[in-house]
């Protein structure tokens, strides 16, 4: 039996969708607690300060593409640093009227949003099942559980990702891997997004979202959370 007080024991990391933000703190935060951490990303040239910073291997890939994918795992895999942490960071979005939006942006959408966490999910769970052991993360939001005006193709992207994680949750946890869904409600602070003056807080700091998902990777196997929601103190739901 494991020990109640007992940690899981996670060596390396998988951020599939990487940028200036939550996945980059994300990096700093598993490297700074020893796992050895790889991100992806379609365009990999302005990561090259997070790597070197973390020691992070960058990966080329297109979440949507199953051969893409499949790479990504395949290169881990032959490294030595299969992942038994993988966190899909990857979404897309375009905004207007039901009745205006293009058919193939929404396809676009869809893909990146949903279509592409499957694939990731499902080479992750191939090789965590042999082990039985691992935890795949997948980062939702607002969109996931309330669907806004104008924005059709973001909430059906996130929605799909919730169910998703839900039904992962319910066939692979009792095999040993942790499936959990953050739904971020509310903006998150960046430097293009600074938090104005005269409303602080109200904007959730990256770094903070990320120490959220490391204390959601640390829970003990008798406590799992499939789903966590973080919004500032200030948000209105």
């Amino acid at each position: 039996m494991q020990n109640p007080m007992q940690k899981p024991t996670y060596r390396s990391a998988l951020i599939v969708g990487t940028g200036p933000g939550l996945s980059a703190s994300l990096a700093r935060l598993f490297a700074r607690e020893g796992l050895a951490v790889a991100v992806a990303a379609r365009q990999t040239d302005k990561l090259a300060p997070l790597a070197k910073e973390t020691g992070a291997q960058v990966l080329r890939c297109n979440a949507a593409e199953e051969k893409d994918v499949a790479a990504v795992f395949a290169d881990l895999d032959a490294v030595g640093r299969t992942p038994d942490v993988v966190v899909y960071n990857a979404s897309n979005r375009t905004r207007g009227p039901l009745i205006d939006l293009a058919a193939e942006d929404v396809r676009r959408a869809m893909d990146i949003s949903a279509f592409g966490a499957f694939l990731v999910s499902q080479q992750a769970a191939r090789r965590m099942l042999t082990q039985a052991h691992g935890a795949i993360f997948l980062t939702g939001a607002t969109a996931g559980v309330k669907g806004f005006a104008q924005s059709a193709t973001f909430a059906m992207g996130k929605f799909a990702l919730r169910g998703l994680a839900q039904s992962m949750a319910r066939e692979l946890s009792p095999q040993g891997i942790h499936v959990a869904h953050f739904v971020i409600d509310g903006g998150i602070r960046s430097a293009a997004r600074p938090v104005p003056a005269n409303s602080p807080d109200s904007l959730l700091d990256p770094d903070a979202i990320a120490e959220t998902y490391w204390a959601t990777l640390m829970q003990h196997r008798s406590a799992w959370s499939w789903e966590v929601e973080v919004r500032p103190w200030v948000e209105k739901f």
